[in-house]
């Protein structure tokens, strides 16, 4: 049968190509033994939007039912960090989510949660791919009527769970009495009923169950979100606007203007709330492809970081051990102190709701403060779409050193954690990297002013091609 292995966050395939029932079946069944060595007993799994997604996580209950591991399984769709947080709530040793988060619509997923509420680190995922078995699943699998009966299974909502922790740590009222428009995209994920419970007078776009997506990837960048940004524009009483992808566990943001507000920035304006506004106190964990910029403002504020490799389970197993304050990716995924070791593109949306709330400035304002420490910048992203023998060969010329310049742009050093990031100045850079979820090459760059990022891209295609 097909080798499944484990990418940056979970395994995902194609649904009904590698992405069956059988093959759900044996990484279930890797997961269950891999507990049961542990000698744990206790799981909770949930489903996001995405096609079968019910199916599937019905199917991996019924695998761990057969190996006596208890299940809280989700009422509905649910987000991942309401499965993340789930798992804290239960004491239980382990999560299961199926979703393939803001993969395009023809995948699906299965992520493993710890129980600290956060990523498996890569020891454990590892520990889990080597248990995978060759073969079929061969287990008499009991009815979810009979397994409850029988008390190994206990329907969960984790949604009013998730609800409860928000109200618990923010001050709703500010939020919701600040006289803050919001137009939220949900775009078709996950996160659609908690915004619409918690911010019931959001202008509301995509909040409706659509496995298909309507054809687009749900990810929250801006070249898949160009009604929001234009509903913001047409619209001048909306302050901001705020996106999920399909297991909300990603954000995008956009300003009065109906301008995109990357992660990039968004970071920047989390650590700049939490450590001036708030005095708290932690570290800053990123991921390589993260702006520098977040390394001048550690050093401004006084705040320590690391950088470690591309995928937020890196950040994560550090959480668990260190005080961390803003930890985060490029791609959207980031968490923030007073939650748990998680990506929550839910929680991160409202933290900076309240930043705007509590100082009664807006998102252009708190931008430009957070630009009068480090310095403007741009930043993109291209996903080159080249088949897998012209990928393997443009990492094999980064490793060889066969790049000195691209185009008009001569390169003065090179990093290589993950990926390989070549500068061309200290404010100028891009990076090239293979994605560990798509079969896709991506093409990152940061320089001051948009126009010059795409400069930077235009020539880093041209050196490719």
């Amino acid at each position: 049968m097909t080798k499944i292995k484990f990418g940056t966050d979970g395994w995902r395939a194609i649904i009904a190509d590698t992405y069956t029932v059988e093959n759900v079946k044996r990484v279930a069944q890797a997961t269950a033994s891999w507990m049961i060595e542990k000698g744990w007993d206790k799981a909770v799994i949930g489903h996001d939007c995405r096609f079968g997604g019910e199916m599937f996580a019905k199917v991996t209950a019924q695998v761990l039912g057969a190996n006596d591991i208890k299940v809280h399984l989700a009422k509905g769709f649910v987000s991942t960090p309401m499965v993340s947080l789930g798992v804290v709530k239960t004491n239980s040793q382990v999560g299961i989510v199926i979703t393939a988060s803001h993969n395009p619509p023809s995948y699906n997923g299965f992520k493993l949660k710890s129980a600290y509420g956060g990523p498996t680190i890569p020891s454990g995922i590892a520990e889990v791919e080597a248990l995978i078995p060759d073969n079929q699943v061969d287990l008499e699998l009991s009815s979810l009527e009979s397994l409850h009966d029988g008390g190994m299974l206990n329907y969960i909502d984790l949604e009013d769970i998730y609800i409860r922790h928000v109200k618990e740590n923010f001050d709703m009222n500010a939020i919701r009495n600040s006289g803050i428009k919001l137009a939220y995209d949900a775009m078709y994920g996950a996160g659609q009923r908690a915004v619409q419970r918690l911010l019931p007078n959001c202008v509301q776009l995509h909040c409706d169950d659509d496995p298909s997506f309507k054809g687009q990837a749900p990810e929250p960048i801006h070249r898949n979100l160009g009604e929001l940004s234009a509903t913001i524009k047409n619209d001048p009483t909306i302050a901001c606007g705020l996106a999920n992808d399909g297991d909300a566990d990603r954000i995008g943001m956009y300003d009065a203007d109906g301008n995109f507000v990357d992660s990039h920035h968004i970071l920047l304006l989390l650590l700049l709330y939490l450590k001036k506004y708030k005095n708290m106190d932690g570290k800053v964990v990123i991921t390589f492809s993260v702006t520098d910029k977040m390394k001048k403002m550690c050093d401004l504020l006084g705040v320590k970081y690391e950088v470690t490799k591309i995928g937020f389970k890196y950040i994560a197993e550090i959480m668990t051990k260190e005080t961390v304050l803003v930890g985060g990716e490029e791609s959207g995924g980031i968490a923030a102190a007073g939650h748990i070791p998680e990506r929550d593109g839910i929680w991160m949306g409202l933290l900076l709701l309240e930043f705007m709330a509590k100082t009664g400035k807006s998102l252009k304002e708190l931008i430009e403060e957070v630009y009068d420490m480090v310095g403007s910048f741009a930043f993109d992203r291209d996903d080159l779409h080249i088949d897998e023998a012209k990928k393997l060969a443009i990492i094999e010329e980064c490793k060889n050193n066969a790049f000195d310049s691209f185009g008009k742009n001569k390169i003065e050093r090179v990093e290589t954690i993950d990926g390989f990031k070549f500068y061309f100045n200290e404010d100028e850079w891009t990076m090239i990297r293979p994605s560990g979820t798509e079969p896709v090459l991506r093409v990152y760059a940061q320089a001051p002013t948009h126009e010059r990022v795409r400069a930077i891209l235009d020539a880093v295609h041209g050196e490719l091609s």
